[in-house]
């Protein structure tokens, strides 16, 4: 091989780097595509008061929010897919760790503080003179989206959370609150739907998950370091539990899950940041 062609041949290999670096930004900027598209149908819902045969007065959720819980989970779904492709393709950059930052805010803090914000709206539509409520009421929702900017943030320069975190990732308590319209949609458990339309339970929601993100829990992230049983125990039960939940209760999973990931997390804590 000539030294001009071995020029060439390293000036193709080094595009063919260029290119396949980008491959993980797309699929990050799919997942801001994703979230943006979830905040359109958030925001594009009118809030029904229905009437039962017997007159009882009732609030209608409309479908719109729901099919807005299934992008924030396809959000997720790229979300994990760029880190997997960036690892594949040895591809990772400063560029691509704060791209990946800025569209998580909107995919798992924005659009599920518009949901939390919807959700406050119909729970105080259901009361006499509700729909003329002030907005300061609704207000707290914006606390979630916040909180998943301040633990991004800190993520982006804390070097030590490679195989553990600390707080609960955006993404986990984004997927959490987007699952309540599918509940609240799908559940035929009026205690369950209850509770997600009752005012006080929407703020303590808002407050704990808020606390979570922004806490230093030491919480488990679900990457392998090896393929023993031993050392992956915690992510195999968890794993477990997940299937079990997602036969049994459907949609209701979701937070179980949530639940058990933290608790599980706790158990093992002295190995999760290390």
């Amino acid at each position: 091989m000539t030294r001009a062609e071995g020029e060439l041949h390293s000036a193709i290999e080094k595009d063919i780097y260029l290119r396949m670096k980008n491959i993980p930004n797309l699929f990050t900027l799919l997942n801001l595509f994703f979230g943006c598209i979830a905040v359109i149908f958030i925001l594009q819902n009118g809030i029904g008061i229905l009437y039962s045969p017997d007159g009882a007065q009732y609030i209608g959720m409309p479908e719109k929010i729901w099919v807005a819980s299934l992008f924030i989970g396809l959000a997720a779904l790229v979300d994990f897919l760029d880190g997997l492709v960036a690892r594949m393709f040895k591809a990772t950059s400063p560029l691509g760790k704060q791209l990946d930052s800025l569209a998580d805010v909107v995919s798992f803090g924005v659009a599920p503080g518009m949901i939390l914000y919807q959700a406050l709206r119909m729970s105080f539509a259901g009361q006499e003179d509700g729909l003329d409520v002030s907005v300061l009421w609704f207000l707290p929702a914006l606390l979630f989206p916040c909180a998943a900017a301040y633990r991004l943030a800190r993520f982006n320069i804390d070097e030590s959370q490679q195989y553990g975190f600390k707080g609960v990732p955006a993404p986990a308590a984004g997927l959490l609150i987007a699952s309540l319209p599918l509940i609240s949609w799908y559940s035929t458990n009026h205690t369950v739907t209850g509770a997600l339309q009752n005012k006080w339970v929407l703020y303590g929601l808002i407050l704990v998950v808020g606390y979570l993100m922004i806490s230093k829990l030491p919480l488990m992230a679900l990457k392998f370091k090896d393929y023993s049983i031993r050392g992956n125990m915690p992510k195999l039960v968890l794993l477990l539990l997940a299937l079990l939940s997602a036969i049994f209760l459907k949609w209701l999973a979701v937070p179980v899950v949530f639940v058990f990931y933290i608790i599980v997390s706790l158990l093992t804590a002295k190995r999760n940041l290390s």
